[in-house]
């Protein structure tokens, strides 16, 4: 095996283990209460990174025992999934670029509003029938429960200062505009006069119910979504900028590579 094919074989080796972190990636975000009840976020990473897994190892094995056409299959595959790659994280800046987050005076939480967000993350997880499912997997998970077991025996003044997630900030408990008492952390008690705020209708002391039914939930879930992906996305952008590094310098390693066989059959020809 020639010089060439020697760095092509070490550089899909990188490229194999460039993958293992977007492997990683989707496995986590996989794994988010809000994740399993949104399905849409569940498997493209995964399956972009187990392509990429597949077509680094496809190289590796072409370089290493010089399979010219499987080269050219694996640098024509890599590229394809390297523009993929980018255009998923375009998309995912894009529909998480806005941010429907506000602070609350005198709360450790935020609180999220559905007019914040983009469009399409509205549209996704607001949509009637989308919602529906989205609603009755969250009201099954453990979200709630696990705020209520936890903070079950704290003051209001020391629930006012935790620092809660989306979805519990939305979900979880009614809006701070709707003026409601605290008793523990899924529980309230109404005001006389409530607000004209549709969610504050929406809100009930029932543990499978509770404010699932809330736009405040919605917003609070997409505030979840949205605050996973961006992580997800920092991993997503260094992987992807050193297939790019990759890609350059075994296109021009196969170059080179396609010389030496040239010259080798040309010395050949003269033998």
């Amino acid at each position: 095996m020639g010089v060439s094919n020697n760095i092509i074989a070490i550089l899909n080796f990188i490229a194999l283990l460039c993958s293992i972190p977007i492997i990683a990636s989707g496995i986590w975000l996989a794994s988010k209460p809000d994740s399993e009840c949104i399905r849409l976020v569940r498997w493209p990473v995964i399956i972009l990174g187990v392509l990429i897994l597949l077509v680094s190892l496809a190289g590796f094995v072409g370089a290493y025992w010089n399979h010219q056409c499987l080269l050219a299959a694996y640098l024509f595959s890599m590229a394809t999934l390297i523009v993929l790659l980018l255009a998923l994280l375009v998309f995912s800046f894009v529909v998480t670029h806005n941010d429907g987050e506000y602070d609350v005076p005198g709360r450790g939480y935020k609180e999220y509003r559905l007019a914040g967000f983009s469009d399409w993350l509205r549209h996704y997880v607001g949509d009637d029938g989308h919602w529906v499912r989205i609603r009755a997997c969250l009201s099954q998970s453990d979200v709630c429960g696990k705020l209520a077991r936890d903070d079950a025996y704290f003051t209001a003044d020391q629930f006012f200062r935790t620092v809660l997630s989306p979805i519990q900030s939305g979900c979880c408990k009614p809006p701070t505009v709707c003026g409601y008492t605290y008793v523990n952390p899924t529980v309230w008690v109404s005001p006389a006069n409530v607000a004209a705020d549709p969610d504050c209708y929406a809100w009930s002391n029932d543990q499978t119910q509770l404010c699932y039914g809330c736009n405040s939930c919605k917003a609070g879930t997409i505030g979840n979504l949205r605050g996973e992906w961006r992580k997800a996305n920092i991993v997503l952008i260094i992987a992807a900028v050193a297939l790019i590094w990759v890609y350059i310098i075994g296109c021009s390693a196969l170059k080179n590579a396609q010389t030496e066989e040239l010259f080798r059959r040309y010395k050949q020809g003269f033998a």
